[in-house]
């Protein structure tokens, strides 16, 4: 049993490091084109069918680049297209969520107190979200907020802003905020497997049939293209965010969540700005400054950030002082109940092989040395224990808290 634990693990660790790998792939291609196709250089010398070209120079060597806005007249036998790096990206996200959520939805997906859940009705929840969130989006795209891309993301930023908060109503937050990425990263690659490679084909097909494309399929692609840049970014924050408590295990994360997509727009914003030399919105700085801000507030309601007094104590006297510190006692016996069976040296809940990232809090000392981590993932957040399994109660986290506020003060 054992053997299978540790092969499991390093299952779910593959899987994470392929999505890691491919999404660098995906999103650094992305970026890249969208570089590019904002810097292209337009003129009256440019031969017919040429909408810009680019000039670029890189590991010893100089790249001439032109842009076909619809196609040229012929096409060259070999074209490289851009497609796998989306296609794993989702399927090494989607292996991950099942590896880690499905498998493991009794500590990482299900919350029971807020939506009592059958294994079956959470991941079918969890899949058919995905699909839903494809379907209404698509229909949106396809509606007449097609042509007006403004009103668009404003629409899509709406139904985000639901998703965020209907995940939170039934999820653990860590899920929550996991599957708001996967619901967002699901759309992305879907625009690329089911609409602009698609319309890119049909493009390509034309050509070599000798007949005139039609321009609108490029317009498509060019929407889809323009939400998965501005998408991108709150992605990567929600597939973060699971190994930051703060982030997810409040009351308040699916409004940070939602903060995260307006920020994520407006630093995009900064870099397409840059990129189409189009000057330098100092705005979004600050704009993005105030949001992050917001975000830091409503992650600690009514918490002051505590605990710096911590930084170049010699080892051992910050141990002593929470040891000591009033409410010890108390918060001792809250660990001791609710978290010990799983971080321990031996731990006794089914499942659990060894101490969730090696944290042991079994002994006075080692609930001291981690008196940090357990303020912010059982005090000021919900984190621990995982989908609150072993029913910490809200005066219990509150206690926590005093004893870790008397310890850092002491």
């Amino acid at each position: 049993m054992d053997d299978m634990a540790i092969l499991w693990e390093w299952i779910g660790f593959a899987v994470r490091w392929l999505h890691v790998i491919t999404a660098i792939a995906w999103i650094g291609s992305s970026f890249y084109f969208i570089a590019l196709d904002l810097g292209l250089r337009k003129g009256s010398d440019l031969p017919k069918g040429v909408h810009g070209e680019e000039w670029q120079v890189h590991g010893g060597g100089f790249y001439h680049i032109r842009k076909y806005l619809v196609a040229p007249d012929a096409l060259p036998e070999h074209l490289t297209w851009f497609k796998w790096e989306s296609y794993a990206t989702w399927l090494s996200g989607f292996a991950l969520l099942v590896v880690v959520y499905w498998v493991g939805a009794e500590l990482y997906l299900i919350d029971a107190a807020k939506a009592e859940l059958a294994l079956w009705q959470a991941v079918a929840l969890s899949g058919g979200s995905l699909v839903l969130g494809w379907i209404v989006y698509d229909a949106l795209c396809r509606s007449p907020l097609g042509d007006r891309p403004t009103a668009m993301m404003v629409v899509l930023f709406a139904v985000i802003v639901l998703m965020s908060w209907g995940y939170n109503e039934i999820f653990t937050g860590r899920a929550a905020l996991l599957h708001l990425g996967a619901f967002t990263a699901t759309i992305m690659s879907a625009n690329v497997f089911l609409v602009i490679i698609p319309n890119q084909k049909i493009v390509v097909a034309d050509l070599r049939a000798g007949r005139s494309p039609d321009p609108r399929f490029g317009k498509i692609a060019k929407l889809r293209s323009t939400h998965n840049n501005y998408l991108t970014l709150p992605v990567v924050f929600l597939m973060l965010s699971n190994h930051y408590p703060l982030a997810f295990g409040t009351d308040n994360a699916w409004i940070i969540a939602s903060l995260v997509f307006l920020m994520g727009v407006t630093i995009r914003h900064w870099f397409n700005s840059q990129h189409a030399r189009a000057g330098n919105p100092h705005w979004t700085w600050a704009a993005t400054a105030v949001i992050f801000i917001a975000i830091v507030w409503l992650s600690t309601p009514g918490a002051q950030q505590i605990g710096q007094r911590d930084a170049g104590v010699p080892a051992g006297a910050a141990e002593a002082r929470f040891a000591a510190a009033e409410g010890f006692a108390e918060a001792r016996e809250i660990v001791l109940g609710r978290c010990s069976m799983c971080h321990a040296v031996e731990p006794v809940w089914d499942g659990i092989r060894r101490a969730p990232k090696g944290v042991v809090l079994e002994t006075d000392v080692d609930i001291a040395r981690h008196a940090r981590e357990i303020y912010l993932q059982a005090g000021v957040s919900h984190a621990m224990p995982p989908g609150n399994l072993t029913w910490i109660e809200p005066e219990e986290r509150a206690q926590i808290v005093r004893w870790y506020r008397a310890g850092a003060s002491g």
